[in-house]
């Protein structure tokens, strides 16, 4: 058992959950109730929502299974490099687009688990 690999897995359920109710009620919920949007980028933004949603869960499985099964480290380094590149684009956006982490903190949720990832893939 891996421990970095089994907290990886539990920092990211958190993060799909947080993501599906909280994140739903926030974002989804008033971007489907936006009446100002054309329905094609309105639900294809609710799509990959959705599509968002799949990922996070999957990153969950890979960090568990990975954490459980010391052959299938290939699979917490796949989960790893997702949650560095989630994280990455998540700490650029904001100031490239002239927001404040405050609105947009998604890229720090991943570091942690991208750090875990990498301890628990050395390990």
């Amino acid at each position: 058992m891996n421990a970095y690999l089994l907290v990886a897995a539990g920092l990211s359920v958190f993060v799909c959950l947080l993501h599906t109710f909280l994140g739903g009620r926030s974002i989804a919920v008033p971007l489907l109730r936006a009446a100002d949007l054309h329905p094609v980028p309105k639900y294809v933004a609710y799509y990959c929502w959705h599509i968002v949603t799949i990922v996070l869960a999957a990153i969950a499985v890979m960090f568990a299974i990975a954490g459980v099964r010391a052959e299938s480290l290939d699979l917490a380094w796949m989960a790893t490099a997702l949650t560095a590149s989630f994280c990455i684009l998540g700490l650029a956006v904001p100031p490239l687009k002239g927001q404040k982490y405050k609105n947009m903190p998604q890229g720090w949720l991943f570091l942690p688990i991208f750090l875990l990832g990498v301890l628990g893939g050395v390990q």
